[in-house]
């Protein structure tokens, strides 16, 4: 009994890390604190300093000096998002934000997933590969060029769809087809790309459990349903909870390129808005006040939706 002891002191202390010297410790470890000082500065100078800027939102219209100078707006600085909610067009491309938003959510997160299920089943890997790669290779197109090329395929008189099938469908001349026409082509052009993140989660999935089902005499979409669905659980989980904190965010090369005088009732959202505003109507307190807004609620959605996913039993994002 005391050897037994006496052996498990000696090995507790030889799996003990020692304690390392200050030097030692840069000798060793310090050219990766060196190649860090080139993603901080980025952040820093990019990201954290324009941040001071935010103070706009604050305070009266005035970009020719700083903002800490500038004297406060009206009605205890809130006077900007007063005015804000205060205007129809505002009003207007939030709706559209959220609706757009939502049906993106919606439509578009369980493409990639089945698109990375499809895959996955696939029993030749040469064509595998070759389907991979027509899948990425979207993602890699402007919506400068995607939006060309749409509107000369789908216009209304001379597209090539509608020669093709003898119709003068208006694609993207009536608001709902338009709509449609904006979750296609986004599916179209990411729903490739977003599924190599699935696809990296299918090969953490131990192919034993695969072959006990198939002792068991479990077909493809059990499988797919009991095995590989609750593998993928965690992932699909932490990309939803990513997507919610964008429920308000919007890209801007995507609505304003697809957009035309026809649709801007369905395709003005928060980031043209923003553009009209600041950029072109040199409100630059207004629309700082609005993107101030964007990025809070995206916060708090993000928030309320990692606090949901942990109370269900989920990680979460941290």
């Amino acid at each position: 009994m005391l050897l037994s002891q006496v052996k498990q002191v000696g090995l507790s202390r030889d799996i003990r890390p020692h304690k390392m010297s200050w030097g030692t410790y840069m000798r060793r470890y310090g050219t990766l604190y060196l190649l860090l000082i080139l993603p901080i500065a980025f952040f820093v100078i990019f990201r954290y300093t324009p941040m001071s800027y935010i103070l706009l939102a604050f305070k009266k219209n005035n970009i020719l000096v700083p903002p800490w100078q500038v004297p406060w707006a009206k009605n205890n600085g809130f006077e900007w998002f007063i005015k804000a909610f205060q205007d129809q067009n505002f009003l207007a491309a939030l709706r559209n934000t959220i609706f757009l938003n939502l049906l993106d959510l919606v439509i578009g997160t369980p493409m990639p997933i089945i698109m990375a299920l499809l895959l996955n089943e696939l029993a030749f890997p040469k064509y595998k590969r070759v389907t991979q790669t027509i899948l990425y290779l979207p993602h890699f197109l402007s919506w400068v060029i995607i939006s060309s090329i749409s509107l000369r395929l789908f216009a209304t008189n001379d597209g090539m769809i509608n020669k093709l099938m003898g119709t003068s469908i208006p694609f993207l001349g009536t608001e709902g087809n338009w709509r449609a026409m904006y979750i296609v082509l986004g599916i179209w052009k990411e729903c490739g790309w977003n599924t190599i993140i699935y696809l990296a989660a299918l090969t953490g999935i131990s192919p034993e459990l695969y072959e006990a089902a198939e002792v068991d005499g479990a077909s493809r979409l059990r499988k797919i349903w009991h095995i590989t669905l609750p593998g993928i659980r965690s992932t699909i989980i932490v990309l939803l909870i990513m997507n919610l904190g964008h429920i308000l965010g919007s890209e801007f090369d995507r609505p304003f390129t697809l957009s035309n005088p026809l649709v801007v009732g369905a395709s003005k959202t928060i980031s043209i808005f923003v553009y009209e505003r600041g950029i072109q109507g040199s409100q630059f307190s207004l629309s700082t006040a609005v993107g101030l807004f964007q990025s809070v609620v995206c916060v708090i959605f993000l928030l309320l939706s990692n606090s949901l996913a942990k109370r269900f039993g989920e990680r979460g994002i941290w």
